[in-house]
């Protein structure tokens, strides 16, 4: 079930009403809806992979009791390394194994040997990188002694699918989540209106920018062997910001949604495209991820203690695992390399924490320094988006050979239409950039009915300029 569709749309006020006008008064009937609801909301697109999310609960559900019962360090290991093992493999068979058995086969054949690749004709369930990492995150926390397991199988089960943001994120983490489903929920007008504005903030970013930049990016990259460089290099940038409306737009609208039934979630994005180098980027982009595995993966392996050699490969080691996350194909291992590459000379010139803070925090426009890093930053990221988002590298390779072309300096051919929306989103965002999400009201005071009128023009855009339907890009992930 897509948030921009008309499903939800009846979806979502449903679930409310009966929510909070039914079950008001028992957080249990609450916490049971949530988790029935959840269910249908994912059951929507394919019900057969409702055993795999229900398979992947009861094994964490479980392994977190057992966990805690297990009187040597060693039983607690057994019952995590079980967590692990079900979870990663589920990863490995459905969105992995392919990629591996074709690579395999590529490598004998270069070296002259012919070896057929055996592969799965699997159908990749939609949200699987995201759940897995939400409950695993569980089990690691029970295992380090930063949770006590839960006994409330239902409220761990409404946790795993909780539905605003079950197929792609936050990835939360079940330290902030899982409590909220113990603790009685009441009504808060200003945190639903807050939601509220926060899902329309969303909407807009789908639906008016994302999506129409979409139209173009997709027409250009389709075709790039008939375009000049600096149409080129408009579809690369076009697709940055199609790719930012659609995740963060997401993010936003599950966020708002989550915080009508009264819940609160982390900030996933954080205006990241007004950055003054890589290692702040990675600290506003896709936060909940980037955190994770800071958290589970980069500290574990050593972190910053050790020597400038171990900085270095645990930072490669970190972005390219984060490649692989996003798929199985060569061209996201490569834009994972591109951006450890891109953070090194941060690190080695000990500057990843020097920009903590927001960007021009007392001024109105940045500074002529500051306006170079945001745009050298934004430009370079650019650059690592067309890995991403290219079929191969080979593709890849070549598209970017066409932007460094001598018509580089030429008038772009397409994709003028669209930057209104881009301008307007980057107007809104830059004034709202010490704010949680674009349409925080914050401590502004500003007229009731400029507001409204604000918002019904909000609205109005999104269904007068909003393009053809299109789903969620990380929904493949």
């Amino acid at each position: 079930m897509l948030f921009n569709s008309v499903e939800y749309l009846i979806f979502l006020p449903t679930v409310f009403i009966l929510y909070w006008f039914v079950l008001k008064n028992t957080i249990k009937g609450q916490n049971l809806l949530l988790f029935i609801v959840s269910y249908i909301f994912y059951g929507w697109w394919d019900w057969r992979f409702l055993s795999l999310i229900a398979f992947s609960s009861i094994i964490d559900y479980c392994c977190g009791i057992y966990i805690e019962k297990a009187n040597t360090q060693r039983g607690k290991k057994q019952w995590l390394t079980l967590s692990m093992l079900v979870n990663l493999g589920f990863l490995g068979v459905f969105k992995y194994f392919n990629f591996f058995s074709n690579s395999l086969a590529e490598g004998f054949q270069s070296m002259g040997y012919q070896l057929d690749a055996f592969t799965l004709d699997v159908v990749l369930p939609i949200g699987i990188s995201f759940y897995t990492f939400q409950t695993m995150s569980y089990t690691i926390d029970v295992y380090r002694g930063q949770l006590k397991p839960t006994k409330d199988i239902v409220s761990f089960f409404a946790f795993v699918s909780f539905f605003p943001q079950l197929v792609a994120g936050p990835i939360e983490r079940a330290t902030n989540l899982l409590p909220q489903f113990y603790t009685a929920r009441k009504f808060d007008i200003a945190k639903a209106k807050d939601g509220l504005r926060q899902i329309a903030w969303g909407l807009f970013k789908k639906i008016v920018v994302a999506d129409n930049c979409a139209i173009i990016a997709n027409q250009i990259f389709d075709e790039y062997t008939t375009h000049s460089g600096s149409t080129l290099f408009l579809g690369a940038i076009l697709f940055a910001f199609q790719i930012y409306g659609d995740f963060s737009g997401y993010s936003d609208i599950a966020i708002g949604t989550a915080r009508l039934f009264g819940f609160n979630m982390m900030q996933n994005f954080a205006f990241p495209y007004f950055s003054r180098n890589i290692a702040e980027f990675w600290r506003r982009w896709h936060i909940s991820l980037s955190t994770w595995f800071r958290d589970y993966v980069y500290i574990p392996l050593g972190g910053s203690r050790g020597g400038l050699s171990m900085k270095v490969r645990n930072t490669f080691i970190i972005f390219l695992v984060s490649g692989f996350w996003h798929g199985a194909n060569w061209t996201f291992i490569i834009w994972g390399g591109l951006n450890a590459l891109y953070f090194l000379p941060s690190l080695l010139l000990k500057k990843n924490r020097l920009y903590t803070n927001t960007v021009a925090e007392n001024s109105f426009l940045p500074s002529i320094k500051e306006s170079f890093q945001i745009l050298l930053t934004f430009c370079v990221t650019c650059i690592a988006w067309v890995f991403f988002r290219a079929p191969s590298v080979t593709f890849a390779v070549d598209y970017i050979g066409g932007i460094l072309s001598s018509s580089l300096f030429t008038v772009p051919k397409l994709g003028v239409s669209v930057l209104p929306f881009v301008l307007f989103l980057l107007i809104i965002e830059w004034l709202q950039r010490t704010q949680k999400h674009g349409l925080e009201i914050g401590n502004y005071h500003i007229p009731k009915v400029f507001r409204w009128v604000f918002y019904l023009g909000l609205v109005f855009s999104i269904f007068w300029y909003g393009a053809e339907k299109q789903e969620f890009i990380y929904f493949q992930f």
